[in-house]
Formats: structure tokens, C-alpha cells, sequence
């Protein structure tokens, strides 16, 4: 497909060489793209910003079903772009057709699960309240009192490196504001430049035939930090959703709460999402498990941000370490989505490699240079509750095996752990009955509680929660995936009488 390189702001195609150019990387071939994008500047990012703020007024009174009809109408044009959306993100991450078409299909069903809600009247997922007036109360008479929730303005989105359909210009934090009335901008990730001109070309087409209002989306390219700095920092930007590293998002905090009106980042920044096995499910399932865990861990070559990076295991459970280290051994290398996600993977390694209390088990074939073989590591409890580094997420193929002697040292390694996306608990049914004060600590590390699965995989439903305590989301009352993740971008309005 022809790309222009340009931003989309308020209905029109914006962008030159003037203010610079970028260029996508292909991690396939190791080389960058032909194609330049341009970077947008400030003025385009301030007429995004004021086309978004005149929208708003309208696009908040549309009805529920115009707003369902839109976003299913998104997705139809998601699907009309054909194989060449696939092609292009393909050159561009390097990811497979396979798990790329899967993701589109969720993307889609995303925009369609908001839809659904929407079309049912539910007053957003059935959120209004009301209590009935009581004139006849004493020593005052009670009034009539309806809890409403109002859309909270412009939100703006920044893509996701890793999931360039799913968490990025039309993934689920746009899906779910758009739902809750909310014009978006989003900050395209340079990573997927050519995929983020495609999928807006798709919200494109859905504005025209819904007839809505042009200012309700826009699209910023661009590699200047200054403009994301500018846009959270805009005082008709109400709410930011972001999925990306740690470090940036504190970056954009520090700028919001020099806003006068300090407004919430909704940031879902990674985990290590311990896997706890128990001793007897262990000796039962190690061989098996051993090889699921290696599985999950592989998709994607790591990098899904539920991957299990962090294995409690009981010592001397020999069989599962050879079951493991086996499948760990026999993987093949592959690509990671930026040459700067390789780099901070290889400083990784060798920190892991250098570090005392830590053995490296197996690590996988590396067939080429630029690709990141799998590795796994092992150290003991102890060292591991001593030394806060061994707690960080490795972004990419690694996991870390952490051997427990008892459950007492096990609950200590629990106690430590930072806040988590996921945990999934191994053991038999018997295990599980009796380890109460294990599960309840666990509660409170996690955002997702998982027995006998993998953590890889997240369920698009009214009922899931992605999210957790910090560090792995900001906002440990929110989820980024599911319809309730359009409760982010409401606000409370009580009407009385």
C-alpha cells in the first residue's frame, strides 16, 4: 500500500520534509525502511489538540447506538485494508503473519465488545444509580438523587511497541474512549509508522460514513519527545492511556503534575508475573509444565507484556530444570521490534551473566547477530530476596528460575515481589486448599490471579482486569483490556431532584 509519512489531524493529512523525517525499522533484514514519515510539529499537535476540544461538544451528545455503529464501523474498515496492513506491520516488526492476523481479529472484536455494550442501553456498562425521593422523611425529607457519568474530554492515546494493532492507534485505549465519548489523539510509536497511517486511514473512512465529527480522532508522527511532553501537558487534555516502559511514563508525570489541572495517565507498564509451583503438583506435572512454561515464554520472542519471567520453583526438582532447559536450548533466536529493545535485552543478558548468585542453565540457538536467543537463569531464594535487580522485567526470551526450600521462604519471596500484571499458582487440589495466607498475599500483588495457566493471553470480556499495583499499571483501579476500561474515561455527575 502507498503511504503518504504524513499525520492525520482533524480530518486532513498534514506533514513535510521542514520539520524532518523518520524512517520504520525492518528487524527481518536489520535495515531501515525507504520510507520517510514526517514529523509533525508543534502547531499541528495545538490544531489536533483545539479540533479535539470543538468535537468534543458534539461528539458527547451522539446517541449510544451512532457511537456503536461507528466503532463497528471501524472495524469493518480494519478488515476492508486486506493483506497489505498485514504486509506492512509485518516489514515493520518483524512479527509473524499468523500472530499479526489473530491480533487484527482482536482489535476488531475490541471495537465490536464496546459496541455490544453501547447498543444494550447500559447507561455505560450499567453504572447509573438511582434513589428515590422520601418527602415524608424526618427531621428533613429526603430528594430524589440519579448518579450519571459524563464523558471527561479529549483523551490522549500513545501507541504500544509490541502490539501494534491491539495497543496502539485503534487498540483498546481508543476503542474505549471513543466509546465513552471521548475525542482521542494518538501519539503514533515510531516503530510502526506505515501501521499507524494504515489503521487511521480505516477511522478515516468510518468519520466520513458515520458523519462524525473530523476533530473525534487524530494521528501525530513524529520522533520529538517535546511533542508527547506538549500533549499531556495541553489543558483540554483530560486523560492519557499509555502502554510502554517505566521510565517514560514517569517522564510524562512529571510533566502532568506540572499541569495546573493534574489529570490521570492510565499506564500499563509491564510485570514479571510470577509462576508459583507447588512441591507435589511439581513432582506430579514438572516435565509438562516445564514445557508450557517455555511455550509461553516464547511468544513473541518475550515480548508480550504477560510473559512468565519469573519461575518459584521447590529445590531439587531436577526433572523440571532438564525439561526446561531442553526446550530453552532447542529454541530458535528471532527478531525483537527495535534495535533499541535488542540493545536493552543484551545489557540484560550480560548483567545476568556477570551477577554471582546467578547461573545461567540454557540459553537458545542464535542464528543471527541482530536476534535475541532465549535464556534461563537460576539463583536461590535468598539471593533473590537480597538483590533488588533480579526482581526487574526483562523485556524479551528470559526467564529467571528462583528455587525455594520451604513455603516459609517462598512466602518471603512473595512479600518482596513488586506489583505484578499477573501470578498463576500451580498445585494440586490439595495444595491449594491449605495455602490461604499464600493466595491472599498474592491478591495483593497482582492484577490478574491465575491457577493452572499460562499468563500469556489476555481475554477481551466485561470481566477482566489488566492492570495492577505499581509499577506494573499506575492505577491499580483500572484495567486496560475489557468494556470496563471505559470506566477510565468517565467522571462522575449526580443530578438531584
Amino acid at each position: 500500500m502507498t503511504l503518504t509519512g504524513q499525520s492525520f489531524i482533524a480530518g486532513q493529512w498534514r506533514g513535510n520534509a521542514d520539520n524532518g523525517q523518520f524512517f520504520a525499522f525492518c528487524p527481518q533484514t536489520n535495515e531501515r525502511h525507504h520510507q520517510p514519515f514526517f514529523n509533525a510539529d508543534s502547531g499541528d499537535l495545538d490544531a489536533g489538540i483545539l479540533a479535539a476540544q470543538r468535537a468534543f461538544k458534539t461528539y458527547r451528545r451522539v446517541p449510544y447506538s451512532q457511537r456503536a455503529a461507528f466503532l463497528r464501523k471501524i472495524g469493518e474498515e480494519i478488515l476492508a485494508l486486506g493483506d497489505g496492513l498485514i504486509e506492512t506491520t509485518m516489514l515493520e516488526t518483524g512479527l509473524p503473519r499468523a500472530r499479526l492476523e489473530g491480533e487484527r481479529m482482536r482489535t476488531v472484536n475490541q471495537l465490536n465488545a464496546f459496541a455490544a455494550v453501547l447498543e444494550a442501553d447500559l447507561a455505560p456498562l450499567a453504572l447509573t444509580r438511582q434513589d428515590a425521593a422520601d418527602p415524608d422523611r424526618a427531621p428533613v425529607p429526603k430528594p430524589a438523587t440519579e448518579l450519571r457519568y459524563l464523558p471527561v474530554g479529549v483523551v490522549a492515546v500513545f501507541g504500544a511497541s509490541n502490539f501494534p494493532y491491539a495497543f496502539s492507534t485503534l487498540g483498546g485505549d481508543t476503542a474505549a474512549a471513543l466509546a465513552a465519548g471521548c475525542p482521542v489523539i494518538v501519539k503514533s510509536h515510531t516503530a510502526h509508522p506505515g501501521t499507524s497511517e494504515l489503521m487511521t486511514r480505516a477511522i478515516e473512512q468510518a468519520i466520513r460514513d458515520c458523519q462524525m465529527p473530523d476533530g473525534v480522532f487524530s494521528m501525530i508522527q513524529g520522533t520529538d519527545y517535546a511533542l508527547s511532553h506538549q500533549l499531556v501537558g495541553a489543558a483540554d487534555v483530560k486523560a492519557v492511556g499509555f502502554t510502554g516502559s517505566l521510565n517514560v511514563a514517569k517522564a510524562l508525570f512529571e510533566t502532568i503534575h506540572q499541569r495546573e489541572e493534574v489529570i490521570p495517565l492510565y499506564g500499563e507498564l509491564g510485570s514479571v508475573n510470577p509462576q508459583i509451583i507447588l512441591p507435589d503438583y511439581a513432582d506430579e506435572q514438572g516435565n509438562v509444565l516445564a514445557k508450557s512454561l517455555a511455550q509461553s515464554l516464547l511468544m513473541g520472542n518475550g515480548q508480550f507484556c504477560t510473559s512468565p519471567g519469573l519461575w518459584l520453583i521447590p529445590h531439587g526438582q531436577t526433572e523440571f530444570e532438564s525439561s526446561a532447559m531442553s526446550a530453552i536450548n532447542a529454541a530458535p533466536s528471532d527478531t525483537l521490534l527495535t534495535p533499541r529493545i535488542l540493545d536493552s535485552f543484551n545489557k540484560a543478558m550480560v548483567a545476568l551473566k556477570h551477577n554471582a548468585h546467578v547461573d545461567l542453565l540454557a540459553s537458545g540457538e542464535q542464528s543471527q547477530a541482530f536476534h535475541a536467543n532465549a535464556h534461563l537463569f537460576a539463583c536461590e531464594a535468598e539471593d533473590f530476596i537480597q538483590d533488588a535487580s533480579l526482581h526487574e522485567e526483562v523485556f524479551g526470551p528470559s526467564a529467571l528460575i528462583v528455587r525455594y526450600r520451604d513455603e516459609a521462604q517462598l512466602l518471603r519471596v512473595v512479600e518482596q515481589l513488586e506489583g505484578q500484571l499477573t501470578a498463576s499458582v500451580h498445585a494440586t487440589k490439595a495444595e491449594m486448599a491449605v495455602q490461604e495466607t499464600l493466595l491472599d498475599e498474592l491478591s495483593y500483588k497482582v492484577g490478574r490471579l491465575i491457577f493452572g495457566q499460562m499468563p500469556t493471553g489476555v481475554e477481551v470480556c466485561c470481566s477482566m482486569n489488566h492492570g495492577g499495583p505499581y509499577p506494573s499499571s499506575t492505577d491499580v483501579r483500572s484495567t486496560s483490556v475489557g468494556t470496563q476500561a471505559m470506566t477510565r474515561f468517565l467522571r462522575p455527575l449526580c443530578v438531584q431532584s
